[in-house]
Formats: C-alpha cells, sequence, structure tokens
C-alpha cells in the first residue's frame, strides 16, 4: 500500500472529515478511501457499508397460521424457572 499525503486542508474540512468518519463508524482514513473510490470509479465503487438484500425474499414470508404455531411452540421460554434461581 502506498500512502498519500494531503497538504492544505483547511480545519473546517478536516472537522467535516472527522464528523462523518465518526457518524459511520468509520476511520477518516476509510472514509477517505471510499470518497477517492467513488470519484475515480464512479458507480462501480463499493461503499465500505453496502447493503446487501440477498435475504429480503425470506422476509415475512410466514403465514399467519405458521407464526402463530412458532409463538406456540416458544412460548415456554418466557417462563422463569424458579427452581433454578434458588
Amino acid at each position: 500500500m502506498s500512502a498519500i499525503t494531503v497538504s492544505g486542508l483547511d480545519e473546517q474540512t478536516q472537522l467535516r472529515l472527522r464528523e462523518e468518519a465518526h457518524r459511520r463508524g468509520v476511520s477518516v482514513n476509510d472514509l477517505v478511501l471510499e470518497y477517492l473510490r467513488k470519484e475515480t470509479q464512479g458507480a462501480d465503487a463499493k461503499s465500505l457499508h453496502q447493503v446487501h438484500n440477498e435475504l429480503d425474499a425470506l422476509a415475512g414470508t410466514w403465514s399467519e397460521d405458521e407464526a402463530r404455531e412458532f409463538e406456540a411452540a416458544v412460548a415456554g421460554f418466557e417462563q422463569i424457572d424458579a427452581v433454578l434461581w434458588h
């Protein structure tokens, strides 16, 4: 990996970069790399937080009967066994 130094970066821009990195939960370096990739690769650039939707088709596929059956099957998990807590 090579390193690049950016000189002449004003404090306001530095502050915005730090705030955005903090908001996203990434390092400033990773944020800047993402910006550079997007600028140089356009739509082909991968975001650090790319959203994946591969399982979306499975969400919400239970019928109401299946949901009730599941709820009944796991209802006992909510009961506290007092013998275990003495």
